[in-house]
């Protein structure tokens, strides 16, 4: 497996910023997965070496700033999520498909679980159960580009 080079790493983490960025309303916003922690957890288990914990921190900054919402509580949760992917990316690599969409789906969640934890701290009001729908359209997309890759690469053996 080849790392990415820098230029694909902040290439796809400012693809992913500009998506986040996007005028979403409504039903979209409550369907938008957060983009730039997929391709964090993406780069983080695919060149652990490139793309750490601390870029990790960078992009959550960068994330409450364009936000405009609660400083620190995006970074707080991508550190989370890279401390685990980080954690177990060794054992990652040797998932197939399913089971790497499992796992990838769990850092979703728990994301999700800190940024709701810090919300409440801060005086939101419990959110409803749609609150967790990103997670689940991040999965989708994951596996949309994982099963692309894949394709790309000939490497059907794998998943």
């Amino acid at each position: 497996m080849r790392p990415g080079s820098s230029l694909e790493i902040y290439g796809s983490l400012l693809l992913g910023l500009l998506l986040y960025l996007l005028p979403w309303a409504g039903v979209g916003l409550t369907f938008r997965p957060d983009f730039v922690l997929l391709v964090l957890l993406y780069w983080l288990i695919r060149a652990p070496y490139s793309c750490n914990v601390g870029m990790a921190w960078m992009m959550g900054i960068v994330i409450d700033l364009a936000d405009g919402s609660l400083f620190g509580q995006h970074a707080l949760a991508y550190i989370v999520a890279a401390f685990l992917a980080l954690m177990y990316q060794r054992r990652v690599t040797l998932f197939n498909r399913l089971q790497q969409a499992g796992f990838v789906f769990a850092l979703l969640i728990i994301a999700q679980i800190v940024l709701l934890i810090v919300k409440l701290f801060g005086g939101d009001q419990p959110s409803a159960w749609t609150y967790f729908l990103p997670s689940v359209t991040g999965i989708m997309l994951w596996q949309l580009v994982i099963y692309s890759k894949i394709k790309v690469s000939g490497d059907e053996n794998r998943g």
